[in-house]
């Protein structure tokens, strides 16, 4: 009896501080899912600790990274980007590193997030400088202007879509000339594909599953073969200022895609070198953060202000729960952590289809207005940004 119970302890403790990271944007397979078990998720009975909070000066959205030791994030001083790296434990710098960019800032300046893998964080700035730096220290291993290299033009908003490793590929999306996506080599960063033909750039980062790999450009959904960077087939999205930031989530009945400014949301499935909408609505229209899935239901983050369940097969609508508007969200275990784009509140809520269930929340930040940025989960601990703050919690 005394094995078994010495042995279910140590189990749960396993479970609680399973080492679980984010090394890139929307989490480790892309799909905004932390792949954590055991953590505290019922806020309402015991808030979360706040383990530390770090000031940032870049006015905007870039979103963070970790491997579960260090924290990476792009802020801005003056007239540089400056990454910085920091404990993921205590919260104090390890390092940061600095390049130029524009003073005059566009909501903010760096929008995208680190990507980490074999030792080294890529980040990528808002006009297209691309680094790969040392991941103990930030010394520059190398650095590509993407915007140079592949004679390409940020978009309305500039550059936002995140760098992110498909195995021995570091893919960027630069709209250039046949340059609507390249591969680098992330050892080198020299050019091994060049694909996609010469669409403007959107908003969203790229997807990967298995041997494919889709985005959405400023005009369509376009899907590649990842070793080739061949075009396997397209479909046209337009929106509104080519605004396309929501990446695109496969299902079981196609590519689930969605915009705001109206435009609203259409499930996918190809059909030889085009696509075949399998159904299309206004019900989930999200102007800037990606959607989850689970079980068969879709769940964003919506204009007007609501986080909506959709039936991933017929796009019926489940719920509709008001609030969050534009805010984000990732999901973990069972729930969504979600955060209301006004007030910077951010929710537990349970994954369920039949209704909206929330299990807590709590208030991170005093100051009012675009809190856009995805919550992040790494070795149990919860990061969240503000305009001038970065804040983490343990949730183990």
């Amino acid at each position: 009896m005394r094995f078994l119970v010495l042995a279910a302890i140590l189990c749960t403790t396993l479970a609680a501080v399973e080492p679980a990271v984010w090394p890139r944007y929307n989490g480790p397979s892309g799909d905004g899912w932390s792949p954590a078990k055991g953590l505290k998720l019922d806020w309402a009975k015991q808030a979360p600790k706040e383990m530390w909070r770090a000031t940032l000066t870049d006015k905007g959205y870039a979103g963070p990274s970790s491997d579960g030791k260090a924290v990476y994030i792009i802020d801005h001083q003056g007239d540089q980007d400056i990454v910085r790296a920091f404990d993921l434990e205590k919260g104090g710098e390890l390092w940061r590193f600095a390049y130029a960019d524009n003073p005059k800032d566009n909501y903010g300046y760096a929008r995208a997030t680190p990507a980490i893998a074999d030792g080294r964080v890529y980040t990528l700035g808002r006009l297209g400088q691309l680094h790969c730096l040392d991941a103990k220290t930030g010394a520059t291993v190398w650095n590509v202007d993407i915007a140079k290299t592949f004679k390409g033009k940020a978009p309305q908003w500039q550059y936002s879509a995140s760098p992110i490793i498909v195995g021995k590929l570091l893919i960027v999306a630069p709209g250039g000339a046949d340059a609507s996506v390249a591969a680098l080599d992330p050892a080198t960063g020299k050019t091994v594909w060049t694909g996609g033909g010469s669409d403007k750039p959107g908003y969203a980062t790229p997807v990967v599953h298995d041997q494919e790999m889709a985005l959405m450009t400023g005009e369509r959904l376009l899907v590649l073969e990842v070793a080739s960077g061949k075009t396997m087939w397209s479909h046209p999205w337009k929106t509104k200022y080519d605004v396309n930031s929501a990446a695109p989530l496969l299902t079981d009945a196609g590519y689930f895609v969605t915009s705001g400014y109206g435009t609203g949301c259409v499930m996918v499935a190809r059909d030889g070198s085009g696509g075949k909408e399998v159904w299309k609505n206004t019900l989930i229209q999200s102007h800037m953060n990606s959607p989850i899935l689970h079980e068969g239901s879709i769940y964003g983050t919506s204009d007007p202000n609501a986080l909506v369940c959709l039936d991933a097969k017929t796009g019926a609508e489940r719920w509709r729960q008001k609030g969050f508007g534009k805010g984000a969200l990732m999901a973990v275990d069972g729930h969504l952590i979600a955060t209301e784009d006004k007030s910077g509140e951010t929710a537990v809520i349970r994954l369920d289809a039949k209704a909206y269930q929330e299990v807590g929340r709590l208030k991170p930040f005093s100051e009012k207005g675009d809190y856009w940025t995805q919550p992040v989960l790494a070795a149990g601990r919860l990061l969240l940004r503000s305009k001038t703050a970065l804040v983490c919690y343990d949730l183990r």
